[in-house]
């Protein structure tokens, strides 16, 4: 059986569904994080009032970097999506860069941005 160059358009819906639900998710989830960062509470107002941290001086500030790398994190996810969704407009969507086949739905319908098969991503290491 010969292995087809491409997933289907009805294919790449699916797919891009699949992503469009992921994207929304993942730039609410984002929103919050810098919202966090800002300080805004939720229920839009500055926190202003002093915390009760008096003895982990340290704390405020790890949380703000903790807050800041998943934030990143999460834009960079975002990003992953984003050309994910072009790679769908191009119908290249799913074709794993290193070995030029299909990558498996399952793995799509679990890593939607994956550019590799696992194959290629473990001989990668």
């Amino acid at each position: 059986m010969e292995e087809k160059p491409r997933y289907s358009d009805q294919e790449l819906e699916e797919f891009k569904q699949i992503i469009l639900s992921k994207l929304e998710l993942a730039r609410r989830d984002y929103e919050q994080l810098m919202d966090a960062i800002s300080g805004k509470s939720a229920t839009g107002a500055d926190d202003t009032m002093p915390t009760y941290h008096v003895l982990e001086e340290g704390s405020p500030t790890q949380s703000k970097e903790e807050l800041t790398a998943m934030a990143l994190r999460q834009q960079k996810f975002i990003t992953a999506l984003q050309a994910a969704l072009v790679r769908i407009e191009n119908k290249t969507y799913g074709v794993c860069r290193a070995t030029g086949k299909l990558i498996p739905k399952e793995r799509l319908r679990a890593v939607p941005h994956a550019t590799l098969s696992i194959e290629a991503k473990q001989n990668r290491r």
